[in-house]
């Protein structure tokens, strides 16, 4: 290869060599004297060429220069990031464990602990000293036993495994197509802020991406590739992670609480807790208990809130509320047979309880804003 490049020079030059001169250019020199001028590997005595003629001008002298500094500066970069590329394949390390390795402070078993490794994440080595190896993975960085690391070729594979290409607009806003085409309908859009990942580059302008489960296509000159493995976690990152867990469960129980606090009992005749149960079949049969419970709150609340019929049947009849009521399925299963579940669920409502606080209504789910069970959003 780097035969063929010297010989691709020489033509390079020889060719800029008449294009700058022309073939009876006036020079004389020695061509030794003139390579002394410039130290690359290719002279400016192989630009200019000199013969026997009298005179070279420094204007000649000045252009050959360029012209041999940008001839040998081309081989250089290019073996420069194939050294580049190899040299980042060499530091790659990987964890080899089947849930989670320590990082430490320093390479001793008993250091202080600054994070952890999962499966399947990796760094780039910084240092390796007596079995042990400084590693940087995301911001964690600190030192890991080798004996939980892989190196080398076993380190590219395993990166090539679980690692994943991810795809990021270059614009504000990139369209996700359904089809690799300008005019394909939009399937969504890539922010400058965001990423999606990359199936294939298909070849023709085109790559294609995940978008939410679906096969979509982004043009690839307005996009940018990144190939990327999971990284390790400090301690600190751990810390703020579990408290905001901590926090979110916590708000989730007050939440509940709060739905699911008692309301308090309604005295009710064993034919109105029937014709509760029979709504409740009616509007919330194939739910499940908790989609029942809420059907039977709602008319409670209804019963309780004193902008409807104080009594079940009131609240059931009313014009325009419940649809069951009005073309008579609801009689049909008051005369027929109510399932238990729907029982139990009355009269766990009638005893006050609720898991969806104070709602008043409900309907099929997507239609409204509230709290969703089952099918139904509640609100």
């Amino acid at each position: 290869m780097k035969k063929l490049n010297a010989l691709m020079q020489g033509i390079f030059a020889f060719t800029l060599a008449i294009l700058l001169f022309g073939t009876s250019t006036g020079i004389t020199a020695e061509a030794r004297t003139l390579n002394a001028l410039n130290k690359n590997d290719v002279g400016i005595g192989n630009i200019l060429n000199p013969t026997d003629v009298t005179e070279i001008s420094e204007e000649d002298v000045a252009k050959a220069q360029d012209v041999a500094s940008a001839i040998n500066s081309q081989p250089e970069e290019a073996d420069e990031e194939e050294e580049d590329e190899e040299e980042d394949n060499s530091k790659l390390v990987m964890a080899n464990v089947s849930q989670v390795m320590n990082i430490r402070v320093s390479p001793e078993d008993d250091a202080e602990k600054l994070g952890v490794l999962y499966k399947d994440c990796g760094g780039k080595i910084i240092e390796q000293k007596d079995g042990w190896t400084k590693l940087e993975s995301g911001d964690l960085v600190g030192w890991a036993k080798d004996d939980y690391l892989l190196f080398g070729e076993e380190a590219e594979e395993l990166a090539q495994d679980v690692g994943v290409q991810l795809v990021s607009s270059k614009e504000d806003a990139l369209r996700i197509r359904k089809e690799a085409d300008e005019d394909a309908e939009v399937l969504g859009v890539i922010t400058n802020h965001g990423f999606v990942e990359m199936i294939e580059d298909i070849g023709n302008g085109w790559i294609s991406v995940d978008y939410n489960d679906e096969t979509g296509y982004v043009q690839a000159e307005y996009v940018e590739t990144d190939f990327r493995i999971d990284e390790g976690e400090t301690m600190a990152a751990i810390k703020a992670r579990e408290e905001a867990e901590a926090k979110r469960k916590a708000e989730e129980a007050a939440k509940k609480a709060k739905l699911t606090k008692n309301t308090g009992a309604v005295a009710a005749g064993a034919d109105e807790a029937r014709l509760l149960a029979a709504l409740i079949y009616c509007e919330a049969g194939n739910q499940p208990y908790e989609g029942k419970v809420a059907v039977g709150a709602v008319v409670m609340n209804r019963v309780k809130s004193g902008a409807y019929a104080n009594t079940i049947s009131g609240v059931i009849y009313a014009s325009g509320q419940f649809t069951p009521a009005l073309n008579g399925s609801v009689d049909r299963v008051y005369a027929g047979n109510v399932p238990d579940s729907c029982i139990q669920a009355a009269n766990a409502a009638l005893a006050g309880e609720t898991n969806v606080g104070g709602c008043t209504h409900f309907r099929r789910a997507g239609g409204h804003d509230g709290i969703v069970i089952g099918a139904h959003v509640f609100w």
